[in-house]
């Protein structure tokens, strides 16, 4: 069946984030190896999805007073002397789903070759490349996947990220809220992303979202795209009045990541859109058209957004004719000949 596996992959996240964290638990004994206070800036890397993870974690990192950056692994290969500062003590945290990926190798061995400091690998396979390469390795195995998109993965190796952020400020972290939230989530508004989804009339998707919330509406973008082969677009809530709301139309929906600590400007911004024309998608922790009604703290609760959009890039995927499990152009890896 078309999409089998990227809907089971999307349906068990919460149950792979409960697994994600016990093994994150289990791991703390190799971190502290680290001594992450150590380091003057922690710079966070991937390809892809984990780009957007990399952007995610790093903007999260820097909101717990951490200085920490998120850059594409091939800017870290090919350019290290603007990726990081030769008088620094720099962290990378290299973040790959396979641990193959071509260009995420090459940062991290030329990293190592400058020997700029330590290396810290998140995967999802224990045999793969990458979870050789660090001075300490974690892998996630649930966020192990069959599909080509990541969704799964994504959602497990971020959370990895947020876990991270906790340790290093000494804050526990459980699960069980988390998950049950999930659940919840998939269970209440697999509906709405059905019938949003199958809406032909829907030509364009922008996605918002600002602080660490503008690296996930990245991703969901990126799913869209990848999935349904449509024209989507990310962008920090407020900077969409700067030129891009000029293609907004009866066409178009406008995706708002919203946050609670900037609510009322960035509804402002959803509701000037839906004036002009575009449809209107609120995802919120409280009276919006997703509610995520979780009472986790916000960093946690981050990762919340993603199952219902992914779900919704699915179903647009099969309201098409795709098949999501083999997105068009698209490998699992990108691995380059050289």
């Amino acid at each position: 069946m078309a999409g089998e596996y990227t809907y089971k992959e999307i349906m068990s996240q919460p149950d792979a984030w409960q697994t994600a964290l016990t093994d994150f638990s289990a791991s703390l004994a190799q971190l502290d190896k680290l001594e992450l206070e150590s380091y003057d800036e922690i710079l966070f890397t991937g390809c892809g999805s984990t780009y957007y993870l990399a952007m995610a974690a790093a903007t999260l990192f820097r909101e717990q007073g951490i200085a920490a950056r998120g850059l594409p692994a091939s800017e870290i290969w090919l350019y290290p002397a603007s990726a990081y500062r030769a008088d620094k003590s720099t962290l990378l945290v290299a973040v790959s789903r396979s641990g193959t990926t071509t260009e995420t190798i090459r940062a991290v061995e030329r990293f190592k070759a400058n020997a700029k400091g330590d290396v810290l690998t998140f995967s999802c396979y224990p045999e793969s490349t990458l979870a050789q390469l660090g001075t300490v390795n974690l892998v996630f195995p649930s966020g192990q996947e069959q599909s080509i998109a990541q969704t799964r993965a994504f959602s497990v190796l971020y959370l990895a990220t947020i876990a991270l952020a906790k340790h290093y400020l000494h804050q526990d972290i459980s699960s069980a809220s988390l998950s049950e939230a999930g659940r919840r989530l998939l269970q209440v508004y697999a509906p709405l992303a059905k019938r949003v989804g199958a809406n032909a009339q829907l030509e364009r998707f922008y996605f918002l979202g600002s602080g660490p919330r503008y690296g996930l509406a990245c991703e969901v973008s990126l799913k869209m795209k990848e999935m349904t082969l449509s024209h989507s677009e990310p962008f920090h809530f407020l900077e969409f009045r700067h030129g891009p709301q000029s293609m907004v139309d009866d066409n178009t929906l406008m995706i708002g990541l919203i946050s609670e600590e900037n609510e009322a400007s960035e509804r402002a911004v959803l509701n000037e859109m839906k004036a002009r024309g575009a449809q209107i998608l609120a995802l919120a922790n409280q009276n919006a058209d997703v509610s995520l009604d979780s009472s986790v703290d916000a960093s946690l609760r981050n990762v919340l957004y993603l199952p219902v959009l992914q779900l919704m890039a699915f179903e647009r995927s099969l309201s098409k004719g795709l098949n999501p499990d083999k997105p068009h152009n698209l490998t699992a890896v990108v691995v380059l000949d050289s």
